[in-house]
């Protein structure tokens, strides 16, 4: 049996799957995973993305922060590939619980998914720092420099966890509670590096525990099932 047939198996059956995910989910969209270095950041950045995605950057220069996040983070023109419609299937089947994800784009909503935990937040939602007014991904895209309120000229912040930032209490605590009332835990497109949400792992205890990724992680000896490979191509043979 091929490790696509023992996935399809376990998915079959079971009705209780969390599917937990990481930029390898969005990078089959077009989305660049800004952890992975490339000439273009060494050519226009003097910092490198850690850095500029802090908080203390954010606050100490918030021109240089905004001219990374527009050019990297904003990709308002991705759609969601065929992971996030297999998960938003798995879901509307009554199979998958929730899915939560290490991702800022909202692709996984696009394609239908609706309990969605967004560990990190989200660049479609933006808030004023004085006021408090929203502001969705297309205005700050387009604003000149620093986006501004309109209504009071405060700084207009994205609704996203900066280094330095701490995670969501209510989102931790819903996410550790899927993940361990979960039969089987997915976990894809995500090496596990960044804590806490890799962490949350730990938290799991049941039987089926899958990794799918195209590197090796450090929880692949734990898992049940390994599937290595482009998850887009992965989930669209399921």
């Amino acid at each position: 049996m091929s490790q696509i047939e023992k996935l399809k198996e376990i998915v079959d059956n079971s009705n209780n799957i969390v599917f937990f995910g990481g930029a390898g989910v969005s990078t089959e969209s077009g989305i660049p995973d800004f952890r992975s270095v490339d000439g273009l950041y060494n050519q226009k950045y003097d910092y490198p993305p850690e850095t500029i995605l802090s908080y203390t950057f954010y606050r100490s220069k918030p021109e240089e922060f905004f001219r990374f996040y527009k050019d990297k983070m904003l990709c308002l023109t991705a759609k969601p590939n065929a992971a996030h419609l297999k998960l938003a299937q798995w879901e509307k089947e009554g199979k998958l619980k929730a899915i939560i994800t290490q991702n800022i784009d909202g692709l996984h909503q696009a394609a239908g998914s609706k309990e969605v935990l967004e560990l990190h937040g989200s660049v479609l939602r933006n808030y004023c720092e004085s006021c408090g007014e929203f502001y969705d991904a297309e205005y700050m895209l387009h604003a000149d420099g620093v986006p501004k309120c309109a209504r009071c000229g405060g700084y207009v912040k994205p609704d996203v966890v900066l280094y330095e930032e701490g995670l969501d209490q209510d989102i931790l605590n819903k996410s550790i509670q899927y993940i361990r009332e979960a039969d089987v835990l997915i976990i894809g497109g995500t090496s596990l590096v960044v804590y806490p949400a890799a962490g949350l792992i730990d938290y799991y205890r049941g039987d089926k525990l899958v990794v799918i990724n195209k590197t090796p992680t450090g929880r692949d000896s734990m898992a049940d099932l390994v599937v290595q490979g482009s998850i887009g191509e992965i989930f669209s043979a399921l």
